[in-house]
């Protein structure tokens, strides 16, 4: 009966130290995720999650090696060659941009439709984790794979808040940013004004998509004629290098400070052209 009497204390001490731990265990911190650089989050705008910054350098550098030595076993002008190896180590950098600005301007015309489909869900009566799961069916196709894997993660582990914040990550996208934080909100905070709030984002997005494609139409001449008069006389420098006594000239001290100072001006004036042309942007200050 002692012996007995004894293993049931036992049993009992160590039920209570069970309760007692999982009662006093702290919550989960939310996870912080280091910012990444500067490169990295173009890389990440631009859809290319498959690379990093360090690869896009070994790129750029390879790029600018290859066209300097072209160049050079062409028309054996050293102060040309170092003109073009440097196009060519910008090319990369170049197109990443080009192809984060594309993809900026995909997705300004599709986070409309997101949210339409979120505030469905929504009003249906669903879960936020399976609002956004669904979008990798029934979203639009250039998102469905960050949202199915946001599915997938949520699936192993459960942990929503995480995986919202890997969500932002594969979305790199300033709107997705807004809509993941409300969505976070409504979920640790609660409230019955979810659906309100995502119909009239949805009006404001397709409201700023539609002024931005007027104005983006009117303005474009400004992004084609920088870019011509940039490129002219480059090109033709390099029609001209054809001919030796052009080449023997821009070897010349006096010849290299012209292509100093014209490549300072054509990049300044690419520069100016721009801005001017440039229409606000929305940063990413919700990471």
């Amino acid at each position: 009966m002692t012996e007995s009497g004894a293993l049931l204390g036992l049993v009992l001490g160590i039920g209570l130290l069970l309760v007692w731990r999982s009662g006093s265990r702290a919550p989960e911190p939310r996870r912080t995720p280091r910012r990444a650089g500067r490169r990295q989050q173009l890389l990440s705008a631009a859809g290319l999650t498959g690379i990093n910054a360090a690869q896009l350098l070994a790129l750029q550098v390879g790029l600018g090696m290859l066209a300097l030595v072209i160049v050079l076993l062409t028309t054996g002008t050293v102060t040309v060659s170092l003109v073009f190896g440097l196009f060519g180590f910008s090319l990369p950098y170049v197109q990443v941009r080009r192809l984060a600005a594309k993809r900026t301007a995909d997705l300004r015309e599709v986070w409309p439709e997101v949210v339409d489909n979120l505030a469905s869900a929504v009003r249906a009566g669903l879960s936020l984790p399976e609002a956004l799961s669904a979008l990798s069916s029934r979203g639009p196709e250039v998102l469905r794979a960050p949202f199915a894997r946001f599915a997938a993660e949520y699936r192993s582990t459960g942990r929503f808040s995480v995986c919202l914040d890997r969500l932002k990550d594969d979305l790199a996208d300033p709107v997705g940013d807004r809509i993941v934080e409300t969505l976070r909100v409504a979920r640790e905070v609660g409230g019955t004004d979810l659906g309100r709030v995502l119909r009239t984002l949805a009006t404001f997005l397709r409201e700023d998509a539609r002024a931005r494609a007027e104005l983006e139409t009117r303005q474009g001449w400004v992004v084609s004629a920088a870019r011509l008069a940039v490129a002219a006389p480059w090109v033709v420098l390099l029609l001209l290098a054809t001919q030796s006594t052009t080449l023997a000239a821009y070897d010349s001290p006096l010849g290299t400070a012209i292509l100093l100072v014209g490549g300072v001006v054509c990049v300044v004036a690419y520069r100016v052209m721009l801005r001017i042309g440039r229409l606000p942007e929305d940063v990413r200050v919700l990471q």
